[in-house]
């Protein structure tokens, strides 16, 4: 799915139907992983505090930068953690695996979105959403969906 976002309020709607879609979607066998990608300033961020938002997380939500995993409890039947992941430092996927992060992934009962998910794509599991965002100008984002059935 190719949706062009026009403006960050329009990149929160996107990620606020994607909650929605899960949620509908009900528990699935395995954590929900989404790989978010895209160069610096595309929106990933942006991305992920809006989607943490529909899922009614009210902490402020920044990039795990230097911490590289933050999880947040959810209130929503089917899930209880969100986590979000910051693979911007990381040499490769190895660097995550201290900090638990498949035995994360396993657990049906999380979500987990990784920005700079392409640094990390050997941890991913079979199944998980991509979201790729790219630059067209200086608020307009083109932003691909896949892999989410």
């Amino acid at each position: 799915m190719k949706i062009i976002s026009r403006s960050v309020r329009e990149t929160g709607k996107i990620a606020t139907g994607l909650t929605r879609k899960l949620i509908k979607a009900g528990p699935q066998k395995h954590a929900v992983v989404i790989a978010l990608e895209g160069e610096l300033g595309a929106g990933k961020t942006t991305f992920v505090k809006a989607f943490a938002k529909a899922f009614g997380i009210k902490a402020h939500i920044t990039s795990p930068t230097f911490v590289l995993l933050k999880g947040y409890g959810l209130q929503v039947t089917g899930y209880r953690f969100l986590y979000h992941v910051d693979a911007y430092r990381l040499k490769n996927y190895r660097d995550l695996l201290p900090l638990g992060v498949k035995e994360v992934m396993t657990n049906p009962e999380n979500i987990i979105l990784i920005e700079w998910a392409d640094r990390v794509k050997p941890i991913l599991p079979k199944k998980y959403i991509k979201i790729h965002m790219d630059h067209v100008n200086l608020k307009t984002r083109k932003i691909n969906i896949s892999n989410f059935q």
